[in-house]
């Protein structure tokens, strides 16, 4: 699953629900649908979580870099 990308995660994720949505699969195929729904949740949160990290450092940095910037326009 490491070699999904976020955005074919989700798809792939709404698919599930779409199907599972439709109520018309066997209850052995809901339940691994619905198991690798909660797979592909935990994926796209442990993605988002990333994405978080990485926003919040080039937040942090894009900060650092305008305050040096203020230091040496004084």
């Amino acid at each position: 699953m490491e070699k999904l990308t976020f955005d074919q995660a989700m798809k792939r994720l709404n698919e599930i629900v779409a199907a599972l949505d439709k109520n018309e699969l066997e209850l052995e195929k809901a339940i691994t649908l619905f198991e690798e729904g909660l797979q592909l949740v935990t994926f796209c949160e442990g993605k988002l979580k990333g994405f978080e990290g990485k926003i919040e450092q080039l937040l942090k940095t894009s900060d650092s870099e305008k305050e040096n910037q203020h230091e040496t326009d004084l």
